[in-house]
């Protein structure tokens, strides 16, 4: 095993972005805190192979990421079985599609719950750890295109990204004199469960046609392997 680079903890990391980004991660020589709900124990189980398969030391902290305690116990379960915490990238989010019109309160306050609450509560208490350390950091969180600009059906998202967006921009500064960096990245239309859900109940959506309209094509950012080195880069 080659020495690890840091670690770094991932929420939502069961499928879609966060997996590619605990995988990548992990191929770039990071250790791993692998993060999801609980019910999702089984799928993290199996990204946890496949990064012990690439020679990395991993672990699964399960957690609701809008439950302060679940956060925090979380950051300290990673601390504890890794040596400590280099990178937290807060990339759970969820998306519930509907008009304004008929959209619900619920609807709203769910959304914001885990897509504003949950990296609110994972940048603090990473902060709050990296600050303890003494050795600086990386946060990274997930806006998204419609953290960007709005996008019809998806009022409260939309709204949650762009929540984001403020967050890091404020965290940055507030951070940036203990070593620490805060960066959001904002992905465009990428083929995951999460975004099938979406575009299923917008009726079958042509995911092709979305990704390739100007609008998107503008803001589209891939999740790629220079991308992450530069959000890590010291």
């Amino acid at each position: 095993m080659s020495i690890s680079k840091g670690i770094a903890l991932i929420t939502g990391s069961a499928q879609g972005i966060g997996r590619s980004i605990a995988v990548q991660l992990a191929r770039d020589g990071f250790d791993i805190a692998l993060n999801d709900l609980p019910d999702q124990n089984a799928k993290l189980e199996l990204v946890a192979t496949d990064i012990e398969s690439l020679g990395r030391q991993v672990c699964v902290v399960p957690a609701d990421v809008t439950v302060e305690k679940q956060v925090k116990e979380m950051v300290d379960d990673a601390v504890i079985k890794l040596g400590g915490l280099d990178v937290m990238v807060a990339n759970a989010g969820i998306v519930e599609v509907s008009s304004l019109g008929s959209s619900t309160l619920e609807s709203w306050d769910r959304t914001f719950s885990v897509n504003a609450r949950g990296p609110y509560l994972c940048y603090k208490y990473a902060a709050m750890q990296m600050i303890e350390q003494g050795r600086g950091g990386r946060i990274i969180g997930a806006s998204s295109i419609l953290g960007k600009m709005g996008f019809p059906y998806n009022s409260a998202y939309t709204a949650s990204k762009f929540a984001v967006r403020g967050l890091t921009q404020a965290a940055a500064v507030e951070l940036g004199q203990y070593g620490i960096t805060v960066n959001a990245y904002a992905p465009g239309a990428i083929q995951t469960p999460m975004t099938k859900t979406m575009m299923d109940e917008f009726g079958k959506a042509n995911y092709e046609r979305i990704i390739k309209d100007p609008c998107c094509r503008k803001w589209v950012m891939s999740v790629s392997r220079t991308r992450w080195q530069t959000l890590l880069r010291y």
